[in-house]
């Protein structure tokens, strides 16, 4: 199975860098409405077979233009909306509070599941319901799924369960807004990233946290 984790185009709080998981969210800038409607174009030579999407509005509106191009339906599964950053809501994403906010998602994929997002979810549930969405795409037997989701919940998941990806390497590695990572596998058999945001993932890399936005911290 081919499995396509695209972050959703541009909200306000992205501009702003500011922490803004609550469903259903806002809606996309006039910046990721032109993201929205170049990814059919970004992934023409993709065969997707099925579309995903979280039950936040910004990832619905990203995954129109494409279902509308491949004629596909968008299957809304709360699996794959963001990390609820709880107490944190609201912080800017390069202050303290904001990176602790990825510190702890990060710690997730490093096997630390029991711990939670102050006024949030742990590792276990987080990871347990994008895993559930992944376990329901797998069955359906299609070779490319796409998901429409978020930055900190794909760079987590995918941190946790890509083996050729650590956390390093994630919270190294920008995902802008419509960034794609993809990977190759099954439930089954484990994952293998084999490109992020366009570049090839060969190996694990250096690197320190990051924004919930996906820039790197300076």
């Amino acid at each position: 199975m081919r499995l396509l984790l695209i972050r959703h185009g541009q909200i306000p709080s992205n501009a702003r860098d500011v922490l803004d998981t609550r469903v259903p969210g806002p809606t996309l800038t006039e910046l990721g409405e032109r993201q929205a409607q170049a990814l059919p174009d970004a992934l023409r030579g993709e065969d997707v077979t099925a579309l995903f999407a979280s039950t936040l509005v910004r990832t619905q509106l990203t995954a129109r233009p494409l279902a509308r191009g491949l004629g596909l339906e968008v299957r809304v599964r709360d699996g794959l909306r963001e990390i609820t950053a709880g107490e944190l809501e609201g912080e800017l994403g390069h202050d303290e509070r904001g990176l602790r906010y990825m510190e702890i998602a990060f710690s997730w994929a490093a096997g630390q599941v029991t711990r939670r997002m102050p006024g949030g979810e742990n590792g276990t549930e987080m990871l347990g319901r994008y895993d559930a969405v992944v376990e329901e795409a797998s069955a359906l037997g299609a070779g490319t799924v796409a998901f429409i989701s978020h930055g900190a919940a794909i760079r987590t998941w995918t941190a946790a369960r890509a083996d050729n990806v650590d956390v390093e390497f994630a919270a190294s590695h920008p995902l802008e807004n419509t960034g794609v990572v993809v990977l190759e596998g099954s439930p089954r058999d484990g994952w293998k990233a084999l490109s992020w945001a366009g570049a090839v993932v060969f190996t694990r890399g250096p690197g320190g946290g990051s924004g919930p936005t996906g820039r790197p911290v300076e």
